[in-house]
């Protein structure tokens, strides 16, 4: 880091003399820019976030860009999403919504433990498709944790609860108990515990372990890819389109959950197998057979069917939220922006969210009979906040309008004319592998940043609809499932201590080869009529060498 560090100081006043004596063009000033962040983003050699703030102090050392330019990407209507969602995830977290919905599916589904581990994983990939996936996996593994030291401790023949407060074994009940700070749920297990433990099938216990942990990691990312608002590479992706191709208004939160919802289910259900095959051997058995140590479940959670107020009033404003997105532009009807005929084009998905979210600072959470509280506070608000993530997206949007002030995206769009010789669909599907290994060692946010600025010259140097190649490389780098540092959520998950290093190297392999496969198969399909993806648009730039319509 410190070789790199020392490298840089010594590059950047080469350059600013060269610049000065006619002899480095901007284009090349501007590439130096981009390689320099790429390198400390993948090594993190300084953190992230500062990272992100190197185009506010080269581009005006260099010439490309005013300070005041750059100073006006760094806030965008992105940001303005990410807050109002925030505002929902806390509100979500304080009232324990999360655990009531949770619950409410695992008890849907059953004890088996394949069922119980697709419960598990549909809980959190619903939950992450709403809120930061890293708050999906630390609103779940909670629960998770209670059940798995439940099996280990009945398989080692120790009392339940002696290490974990949350789980309390009485007589044949097992009683899980999970707490929010505010309303404590309850869940009751019948259970069989004089059963005795056979040395297979507490191997066997030990590897469900492995795959349900592993699952929850996956399914925070597999979850997000579903929603505009559900992961950082999904609202990268957006706002560089509105910012570099201000007339495409075809991504929406209802295109974009049309395409991608799909694809989610699709990688969720063949990761689920592909965890039991591996973890469990065989899939037949445990579809056909239940566990041993759960004969059935008699399940409720006290006060479900009466939940609180605030949870009430925080699952209707995400429902609100969640139509409004839906139907502000559905394409195919006019939506509800339409009722501002004159400025319908100024209200985005960021309005809506900020709105509601407001709401949450306002509304009184308790009623005239306590002391006035909003439903969240400022302090609680900022504890979820992702500011790091804010100051990384600031960083790419300065980036990619540098490299078109520069002139450097016009240069790679004639440097990669010839790629145009080969298949699209070859050149999407590396494109996919590259990014899809960058993020197993950057970080998701960094790596669409990067790859955004080269793959949209690419995709108009050889006349092809850049949706076509951005949409499944943005879905591709949320596919970091190789390693604990390649994300945040595996990290969380691998610091519980059941599953180690290798274990999420061989799962995550096959993962991520599923998601490349269906990324591929949903672009390739239902994602050319809904995007017009066969065609080369009107709002794409046409290079001076190109004068036909399609690709």
């Amino acid at each position: 880091n410190l070789s790199l560090l020392f490298l840089t100081s010594l590059l950047c006043p080469m350059l600013q003399i060269s610049r000065c004596v006619k002899f480095v063009p901007l284009e090349a000033e501007c590439a130096f820019v981009l390689l320099l962040m790429a390198i400390y983003w993948v090594t993190e050699a300084i953190p992230l976030s500062m990272t992100a703030m190197l185009p506010a102090i080269l581009f005006p050392m260099f010439g490309i860009m005013s300070s005041t330019s750059v100073a006006k990407e760094y806030f965008k209507d992105f940001h303005f999403l990410l807050m109002g969602v925030i505002c929902l995830a806390t509100s979500i977290d304080k009232w324990g919504l999360h655990q009531r919905i949770a619950l409410r599916l695992v008890t849907m589904v059953g004890v088996n433990p394949a069922w119980l581990m697709l419960g598990f994983m549909s809980s959190c990939a619903f939950l992450s498709m709403w809120v930061h996936n890293t708050s999906a996996v630390t609103m779940m593994m909670p629960i998770v944790d209670a059940v798995l030291q439940q099996i280990l401790k009945d398989n080692t023949g120790g009392r339940a609860g002696e290490d974990s407060p949350n789980l309390q074994l009485d007589g044949t009940w097992i009683h899980f108990s999970f707490h929010s700070r505010q309303n404590p749920l309850c869940v009751v297990l019948q259970a069989d515990v004089n059963m005795p433990t056979a040395p297979s099938r507490h191997a066997r216990d030990l590897m469900m372990c492995k795959a349900m942990c592993i699952g929850i990691a996956y399914s925070s990312n597999i979850g997000g890819i579903a929603t505009l608002p559900g992961t950082s590479p999904n609202l990268i992706f957006s706002e560089y389109i509105n910012q570099i191709y201000p007339n495409c208004n075809c991504i929406n939160f209802g295109n974009w959950l049309l395409l991608c919802l799909p694809i989610s289910l699709i990688i969720l259900l063949l990761t689920w197998m592909w965890l039991c095959w591996l973890f469990i051997d065989s899939l037949i058995y445990v579809l056909l057979f239940m566990h041993p140590s759960f004969v059935y479940i008699h399940s409720f959670i006290k006060s479900f069917f009466l939940s609180s107020s605030q949870e009430i009033f925080t699952g209707v404003v995400f429902l609100v939220m969640v139509l409004l997105w839906l139907t502000r532009s559905p394409g195919f009807i006019p939506g509800w922006a339409s009722l501002f005929p004159y400025h319908s084009d100024y209200i985005t998905d960021a309005t809506v969210a900020l709105l509601l979210g407001l709401l949450f600072f306002i509304v009184p959470a308790y009623g005239p009979s306590r002391k006035y509280e909003s439903m969240i506070s400022w302090k609680e608000f900022q504890a979820l906040m992702p500011w790091k993530v804010a100051l990384l997206v600031g960083g790419g949007f300065a980036l990619a309008e540098g490299t078109k002030e520069s002139g450097l995206s016009l240069w790679v769009a004639e440097l990669l004319t010839p790629l145009g010789d080969l298949p699209v669909l070859a050149t999407i599907t590396v494109a996919c592998i590259i990014v899809t290994t960058l993020t197993e060692v950057a970080s998701n946010a960094a790596t669409i940043t990067i790859f955004l600025p080269i793959l949209s010259p690419l995709a108009e140097a050889i006349h092809v609809n850049p949706l076509y190649i951005l949409i499944p490389t943005t879905l591709c780098t949320s596919f970091s499932f190789l390693l604990p540092v390649s994300n945040p959520p595996n990290a969380v998950v691998f610091a519980y201590g059941h599953i180690s290093v290798i274990d999420m190297v061989k799962a995550g392999i096959g993962v991520n080869v599923i998601g490349v496969l269906a990324v591929m198969l949903a672009v390739a399909t239902w994602g050319v009529p809904l995007f017009a993806l066969d065609t080369y648009p009107d709002w794409a730039p046409v290079l001076p060498s190109f004068n036909s319509t399609a690709p």
